[in-house]
């Protein structure tokens, strides 16, 4: 099974990616559009939350609403450096409870696998395409 999208840009810096039926825009300088980053954070604290939703089913707990705040803070370069999720659930959690969830979580979640260090897009160009 694979995965596909098909990006396009004009000019400039933004691109629109067909997903699907879907349409998502993208302006890596965030005027027109969430930036490249912003996108990134989106997707992974979106994965986050079935993850969650497993993690805690896992461990009998329904969850019910889950708030995730993400902050990704930029090195000089304006790269990404670091992730942190402040997550909040509806319920009470037992001591414990939470890490167990939390670290399934990590597990299940496919954004957070992408993420490693030895994941490379093996890449071809060609001119005169269009």
């Amino acid at each position: 099974m694979a995965k596909e999208v098909h990006t396009v840009s004009e000019e400039g810096y933004s691109a629109t990616s067909q997903i699907r039926e879907f349409e998502v825009d993208i302006d890596s300088n965030g005027e027109e559009a969430p930036d490249t980053l912003e996108s990134l954070l989106a997707a992974y604290a979106s994965c986050f939350v079935p993850a969650l939703r497993v993690g805690g089913r896992q461990r009998d707990v329904d969850l019910g609403r889950i708030e995730i705040d993400v902050i990704g803070e930029l090195n000089d370069d304006d790269k990404l450096e670091s992730v942190a999720f402040d997550v909040r659930v509806e319920p009470a959690l037992e001591d414990g409870q939470g890490e167990e969830i939390l670290e399934r979580a990590f597990e299940l979640c496919k954004v957070h696998d992408a993420l490693k260090e030895n994941l490379h897009a093996e890449t071809t160009i060609e001119g005169e395409s269009v």
